[in-house]
């Protein structure tokens, strides 16, 4: 009896299977609306899902905080170095720690880079790959990126 209840208890805090769709539907949405923004080069459209408050840690070790300083960062770099850049996003895993967080791990590519920051090689093959991972919180029914950390891929050493 006590077993039943239980079962029944955790049946009925768990999201429905369509609800986990719907979330990871609009998740996956949100993350291409990333990479589209990206390649028309708008700095402003690619952060239009970020939160206010924003915790923001780019493959340059850089920190910031907040929507503003995020869209200003990625309007300077889609305008320099990144200019004509297109990005790929190939996300490898999505997971809910409640049903209204979710952290996602992305698999990223920007292609055709020809210059870098000063001290920052361009890659041989003009890709720089990345594993950029977000936190999405829902408020209010709508899927926000709470903190954005995006680090550069190790090629393995040589022998």
């Amino acid at each position: 009896m006590i077993r039943s209840a239980l079962a029944l208890l955790l049946l009925a805090a768990a999201p429905s299977a369509a609800e986990g769709g719907e979330d990871e539907a609009a998740i996956r949405a949100i993350v291409g609306e990333q990479e589209t923004a990206w390649n028309a080069g708008d700095g402003a459209a690619y952060a239009r899902r970020m939160s206010p408050d924003v915790s923001f840690t780019n493959l340059f070790g850089m920190v910031m905080y907040g929507a503003p300083d995020f869209i200003e960062r990625h309007r300077a770099i889609l305008a320099t170095f990144y200019k004509g850049t297109l990005k790929h996003h190939t996300i490898r895993s999505i997971r809910f720690v409640t049903p209204d967080v979710a952290i996602v791990d992305i698999d990223n590519e920007v292609r055709g880079v020809t210059a870098m920051p000063p001290g920052i090689a361009v890659p041989a093959d003009g890709i720089v790959r990345t594993q950029l991972m977000e936190v999405f919180v829902r408020h209010a029914g709508d899927w926000r990126v709470e903190a954005y950390h995006n680090v550069d891929v190790k090629l393995p050493a040589r022998p």
